[in-house]
């Protein structure tokens, strides 16, 4: 139930903290004096829409704070917190939600003082409170709210969630089929384009490294005659040439040189030393000299060679401009992918085979819940129309027919059932609501499945406003019984014009709009004895009450 309603700034009501019971709560007041209002700020705390116009004058921001007591037998409330790692219902089972509204359009939200999401809100709002707006009537054209209705009176809502997580599981995995069918299609379509571009660049046997060695052996090859003879020309220069001059090799020279310092060396101290370092100098001269006879050997003069290495230069920068890369290791990652695409076909097939299987098993168990829900449903409909139908009698249609028409359909996320509202007010052949009802009709069948709502869905609150528009006298009498039968089961709040519908509640609040100057304050207070007495009766007579009509609201009020 609503225990309390804090109000801050919100459109006229500067600020407002009401308390309300258990039962059935009447609100009632002059057109315009902001019923709606009220309505429209605990609407606000409960998910809608954030619209900085409601934000009153008093300030920057507008604060909407709600508590809630309830029971949550069935853990709904509790799995709903957890699942957005909130912490779980409180002991006293009360539950505040406070929304914050700036100027800017932002808004914050608090679920027991922790900060929460509006979608929370929203889903909270689905099992806290019902509000049946002055417009609601129009549902009744919905199938699917004619399909809640049912669902709720069937006690079907575990045979609905198999359904729709069956439908869910099996629409994941058709969806999975689709995707890899349509990758599938893809690769095929460019599996020869694909496996043409792996082949160039398979057949060219591409080596990480191996463009930075052509590259320097086309430079080799390509001067090739001018380092050989360069070489050669050095060796010449070290002596070792064949040319018949008399010319001594450089080696041979540091020999002798060394041999005249060492025979000299024992008349000069210094001679020996100069000896050692020739002989030093000799011998790295002579590892140089052996290191560039070596280089000159392996210098090749080959055109045929220098024309391979080019072609293969050739080729690797055609693949690189070819396939958009800088070097070799690119090619080689771009060859690697083409290759695992190519073979990743074999494992989408394998993968679209497997899901074949689990889709029909996933149909079947799909196909098994939504006839589960069927069984329910049809189990129940006799009953459901039978107990709407009496109860549409009872608020003075006589002859009303009102009947649930359940045609089989294609199994679907909430199974394999289409329904149909049907009604005659007169008795005759019964036709879809939406086409025959009249105004006080939807209101008088609207607020039957209402009543059926009250004892079956285990809501904690419902809120009427003004449902019992389009209706009046003995009429509306029957309707206010109604509602307060509905208060033995949850509380109801009632949002009336009627004086018929006000006598029922357990408690009476008063909605008042007051001036100051140019400005308006909207309030809601409790009355009771007196001012109760003439509240009703300012609704049976307007604006001038008088001695009969307050006998008839005492009437109304003490005879029940």
């Amino acid at each position: 139930m609503i225990r309390s309603l804090n109000i801050r700034n919100y459109v006229l009501i500067d600020s407002l903290d009401i308390e309300f019971p258990a039962g059935l709560v009447i609100i009632t007041g002059q057109t315009g004096a902001g019923k709606s209002i009220i309505l429209g700020a605990l609407s606000l705390a409960l998910g809608a829409k954030a619209d900085s116009s409601v934000i009153g004058p008093a300030g920057d921001s507008c604060v909407v704070e709600a508590e809630f007591t309830f029971r949550d037998d069935d853990g709904r409330i509790s799995s709903l917190l957890s699942e957005y790692d909130m912490e779980s219902v409180p002991a006293d089972g009360s539950l505040v939600i406070r929304r914050v509204l700036n100027r800017s359009g932002r808004s914050r939200s608090f679920v027991n003082d922790e900060p929460a999401s509006v979608k929370l809100l929203s889903a909270l709002a689905s099992m806290l409170v019902d509000i049946h707006s002055q417009h609601e009537t129009m549902l009744l054209r919905d199938r699917a709210f004619q399909m809640s209705m049912l669902d709720h009176f069937a006690s079907a809502s575990s045979e609905l969630e198999a359904c729709r997580s069956a439908w869910a599981k099996l629409s994941a995995l058709r969806k999975e089929y689709s995707d890899i069918s349509g990758r599938l299609g893809r690769l095929v379509q460019e599996q020869d384009y694909n496996r043409s571009r792996f082949n160039q660049l398979d057949s060219a046997s591409l080596r990480d490294g191996e463009i930075e060695e052509l590259e320097a052996e086309q430079k080799q090859l390509a001067n090739a005659e001018e380092i050989k003879s360069s070489l050669c020309r050095v060796e010449d220069l070290f002596g070792v040439s064949d040319s018949g001059d008399d010319r001594i090799s450089v080696n041979a020279g540091l020999k002798e040189s060394s041999k005249l310092l060492d025979r000299i060396s024992a008349y000069v101290g210094k001679a020996s030393g100069l000896s050692a370092r020739i002989e030093s100098a000799r011998l790295e001269l002579d590892d140089v000299l052996s290191e560039i006879m070596s280089l000159e050997e392996s210098v090749e003069v080959s055109d045929e060679r220098l024309q391979q290495v080019e072609e293969r230069l050739s080729l690797i920068y055609g693949l690189m401009q070819k396939f958009s890369c800088t070097s070799v290791a690119e090619l080689i990652s771009v060859r690697d992918s083409l290759s695992a695409t190519l073979a990743d076909t074999g494992a989408l097939e394998e993968r679209k085979a497997f899901l074949a299987g689990e889709i029909e098993a996933a149909a079947g168990a799909h196909l098994a819940a939504a006839e589960a829900l069927h069984n329910v449903r049809a189990g129940a409909v006799e009953r459901f129309a039978g107990e709407i139908c009496s109860s549409i009698r009872s608020l003075e249609l006589d002859r009303a027919v009102f009947d649930v028409r359940l045609d089989r359909v294609e199994a679907g996320p909430d199974g394999c059932d289409s329904i149909l509202f049907v009604f005659s007010s007169t008795g005759q052949a019964p036709i879809d609501v939406a086409k025959c009802a009249s105004g006080g009709e939807m209101s008088r069948i609207m607020l039957c499945l209402k009543a059926m709502m009250a004892r079956y869905a285990n809501m904690p609150a419902m809120i009427f406003d003004e449902i019992d528009t389009g209706v009046s006298g003995s009429v509306a009498d029957k309707m206010g019984s109604m509602i307060c039968s509905m208060g033995a089961y949850m509380q109801v709040f009632a949002i009336t014009h009627l004086p018929q519908v006000a006598a029922k509640g357990d408690a009476h609040y008063i909605v008042t709009k007051e001036y100051e100057g140019d400005s308006a304050q909207t309030s809601i207070r409790k009355i009771s004895g007196e001012e109760r007495v003439a509240e009703i009766a300012r609704l049976l007579s307007g604006s001038t009450i008088t001695k009969e009509a307050l006998a008839n609201a005492e009437a109304l009020l003490y005879s029940r």
